[in-house]
């Protein structure tokens, strides 16, 4: 394993973590959301169809937490609860237009610098960026794949 290439990686991982998460952050902050709160606007925003045991196990909390979490949502318009037509025990999450909208802002904030990195590269380097890139993503699907 060349040494290099994994500073390199950890150096790349460092300003992604820094600049996405630190303009999310930002973004939350200025709107005073939590960031459990944006994420699961974002995920919900990403799967139409989804329940609260389901984003649950997507965070890794329990259907308590989860709960809790969208109850307040409910309550600042953010999100639309409602029973499951074919089991009543479950319980359907639409996000509301206000809801959509404020995803769609988190996420542009998130991305905003990755926009401002691309810009200022030329075609070549955005090509070559993007074959590496499809190379490391294809090697961690199969890694990922493996797993399961």
């Amino acid at each position: 394993m060349s040494i290099l290439l994994v500073n390199t990686f950890n150096e790349w991982m460092s300003l992604v973590t820094k600049n996405s998460l630190g303009n999310f952050m930002r973004f939350a902050k200025e709107k005073n959301y939590s960031l459990p709160q944006l994420s699961a606007l974002i995920h919900l925003s990403q799967h139409t169809e989804c329940n609260v045991s389901g984003l649950g196990d997507e965070f890794g909390v329990t259907n308590a937490a989860i709960s809790q979490l969208l109850e307040k949502m409910v309550q600042q318009g953010l999100v639309l609860r409602s029973e499951d037509p074919q089991d009543r025990r479950h319980k359907v999450l639409v996000l509301t237009e206000e809801g959509e909208q404020i995803a769609r802002e988190s996420q542009i904030e998130r991305q905003k610098w990755l926009f401002n990195l691309i810009d200022i590269l030329t075609e070549e380097e955005q090509n070559q960026v993007e074959q590496a890139l499809r190379l490391l993503i294809n090697k961690a699907i199969f890694i990922q794949e493996a797993k399961s």
